[in-house]
């Protein structure tokens, strides 16, 4: 694991402590899995790849750690296509996500400018919009060289 990503599983382990909840080894397990990749993991993948450091953990444990990580926000699920969340490494400030339909990998974005897209559909639905979330899909660099 690198050095970046030693750190941002360290944060996430004070967080979680700082949060009331206790760093079990599933859960250390699942951070360690969740710090370390730069795409997103559905919640069997995630299983998959923590169970390398921790045979005994179970899926359920995984649901439960990925919903206590999203409250604390530090990961963001993102939403596939197919219907089904993956999840990954939450941004700080506002920032919308670029997505790889094929191999998961995410950037975040930000300088978006949807002020006068929201005056408008606020005025046409009544709607008061308090926040929005924008996610866009496509290939990334290494996907189209393949």
């Amino acid at each position: 694991m690198d050095q970046k990503a030693l750190a941002v599983q360290a944060g996430w382990l004070a967080a979680v402590q700082a949060g009331g909840y206790r760093l079990t080894r599933p859960l250390r397990a699942i951070i360690a899995v969740l710090a370390g990749v730069p795409f997103a993991l559905s919640p069997v993948e995630v299983f998959d790849r923590a169970r390398l450091r921790f045979p005994q953990l179970g899926l359920v444990t995984v649901y439960r750690a990925l919903g206590k990580l999203e409250q604390l926000g530090l990961v963001q699920r993102v939403h596939q296509s197919n219907g089904c969340h993956c999840y990954i490494q939450a941004s700080s400030g506002h920032q919308h996500l670029l997505i790889c339909g094929e191999c998961g990998r995410a950037a975040y974005f930000s300088g978006d400018d949807l002020d006068n897209l929201i005056a408008q559909l606020q005025e046409r639905t009544g709607y008061v919009i308090k926040d929005h979330w924008l996610q866009l899909s496509g290939r990334c660099i290494e996907c189209q060289k393949s």
